[in-house]
């Protein structure tokens, strides 16, 4: 946003000059009263002073004026000379490059060395509002959104038009809505909590849940990204559900998942991970291979020859 200039005016003349008529001087008549640089009379001229010396009008303009930024001719010594930032002007020099207004005891901005009146910048070079495509005009309050510019009063919700402000809100098919009226109008509720899901969502069995309720029903860790199954239609994260509903192998009492195509044997009620099941006494894997039954052991046809 640009900040306006001031405008400072200030006299051709330094404080130590003056501009004099000269009259008849008041010292002896044989005395000289020249200009201090052309030497020159100046009985009966107008002159100044600068320094407490005296210059004829000529000569101190050429030494001292300033030149003007518009018409580029000297400020005379009977002329008001306008000054911003080093650069001089006529009165009637010093106005808007565009429209020509005048500048004076007026506020102004720069751009690109020239001077404008605050409306033509505005114009030129302020944003323009989204909404009601209008200027928005240096030192007002503005809200900014992916390159597009709105007046304050004219960023308001689509559904309940108040304004936004600095609150959070949520874009919809370039509308722009606050988070209470997104939430009644577009988000899905959560099986669990009954609250809008925002972000973050998941589905199961075709219902929309939070990241954070979707949770195993047995330990109550998320299951969101974790591997899980379910039993009449609760969810359980695979240690959970192992402990709860698997059957225990007959050989390391561990839970036999199934899950995951885990593969294990099963024979009269009892099961086996394919890893446990072997000759209690060798040891040797019975997968694939007859085996012989003693009481809960089961044995390889070798070691059970002897039964």
């Amino acid at each position: 946003m640009h900040k306006e200039a001031e405008l400072l005016e200030k006299p051709n003349c330094d404080s130590e000059e003056s501009f004099k008529d000269s009259q008849t001087p008041d010292t002896n008549m044989t005395e000289r009263f020249d200009c201090h640089y052309c030497k020159e009379s100046l009985f009966g001229k107008k002159y100044i002073l600068r320094e407490d010396s005296p210059y004829c009008v000529k000569c101190y303009e050429n030494l001292y004026s300033n030149t003007c930024e518009e018409c580029k001719k000297p400020i005379g010594a009977d002329c008001k000379d306008l000054s911003y930032k080093d650069r001089h002007w006529h009165e009637t020099c010093f106005h808007c490059f565009q429209c020509k207004n005048s500048l004076v005891d007026k506020p102004f901005a720069a751009k690109e060395e020239h001077l404008l009146c605050t409306d033509c910048y505005s114009n030129e070079y302020s944003s323009k509002c989204n909404e009601c495509k209008k200027t928005i005009m240096p030192g007002t309050r503005k809200m900014e959104y992916k390159g597009n510019s709105w007046h304050e009063t004219c960023f308001i919700c689509y559904r309940c038009q108040q304004p936004i402000g600095t609150k959070s809100f949520i874009p919809k098919d370039n509308q722009n809505f606050c988070v209470p009226c997104y939430e009644k109008q577009f988000a899905m509720q959560c099986v669990q909590c009954k609250k809008a899901i925002t972000t973050g969502g998941v589905t199961y069995r075709e219902q929309p849940w939070h990241k954070e309720c979707f949770v195993c029903t047995g330990c109550k860790k998320q299951l969101s990204g974790q591997r899980f199954t379910s039993r009449d239609e609760f969810a359980y994260c695979l240690s959970c559900f192992c402990n709860l509903y698997a059957k225990k192998c007959a050989g390391c009492t561990n839970p036999i998942s199934g899950l995951g195509g885990t593969k294990y044997i099963s024979f009269e009620e009892r099961q086996w991970h394919n890893d446990c099941f072997n000759c209690k006494k060798c040891s040797l894997s019975l997968v694939g291979r007859g085996f012989l039954t003693e009481r809960d052991d089961i044995l390889c046809p070798e070691c059970g020859k002897d039964i």
